[in-house]
């Protein structure tokens, strides 16, 4: 299969009280584009900041992560956000929704930024909130009139407004209670069907069941 990311040598460190903090040690991985991965391991093991790394929302401290034939740790900030806008979805435990917009109105907010063809966004909007299953009544709520799921489902399309090459999440369903995290699993599992790449960071063995692949990590490094 053909590589969509890859990393060489990559480390990431933190200075913390004047101590050095190695987060992420000579890191040398690859991910397959179409694959659904889940990248597991103990708190502080680093797998966070390696998506981070690789997706653009943080700065590797050495090292290499290409995106395509794109070595990203070499951009900007501002092309940073450029290169995320139009490449990566995010998906996290916490949706972080705009509190004073309406779901309809969250979505749009992402979608607009990546095209001005207002009509084009409202329809693939419409039928992604269709695919996830919430229903027309929700579209016009605020987010505090949602439940989690709802939310998080409205966060999954928030992540895939843009058509981002890479479906990135972390701890996508920590937050839901084990119903509602079974659906939105099937969701991700559906897309990954119809080729979506998607790298997923969890704790939970029912996500990772549903991987082709499953890399484990250790402080910092990849132990399997």
């Amino acid at each position: 299969m053909e590589t969509i990311i890859k990393t060489n040598k990559l480390c990431k460190s933190f200075s913390t009280g004047g101590t050095q903090i190695h987060v992420i040690k000579n890191l040398d991985i690859s991910f397959e584009k179409g694959a659904f991965t889940v990248v597991m391991g103990p708190s502080g093991s680093g797998k966070s900041t390696l998506l981070y790394s690789i997706s653009g929302m943080d700065k590797p401290t050495l090292g290499e992560a290409w995106f395509g034939d794109k070595n990203i740790a070499g951009l900007t900030q501002d092309e940073l956000a450029l290169f995320r806008r139009n490449n990566c979805g995010f998906v996290f435990q916490q949706v972080n929704l705009i509190d004073s917009m309406s779901v309809m109105d969250n979505v749009l907010a992402c979608g607009l930024l990546a095209s001005r063809d207002k009509k084009a966004v409202v329809a693939k909007a419409a039928g992604l909130l269709e695919k996830v299953g919430l229903e027309r009544g929700l579209w016009g709520k605020l987010p505090a009139q949602l439940s989690s799921g709802e939310a998080q489902r409205v966060g999954i399309v928030r992540a895939l407004i843009n058509s981002p090459a890479v479906l990135f999440a972390d701890e996508p369903t920590g937050a839901l209670d084990q119903k509602t995290g079974h659906e939105v699993l099937d969701f991700m599992t559906e897309l990954n069907g119809a080729g979506k790449t998607i790298l997923i960071i969890t704790h939970d063995p029912n996500i990772a069941a549903r991987a082709r692949r499953i890399i484990k990590m250790e402080d910092g490094r990849i132990i399997q």
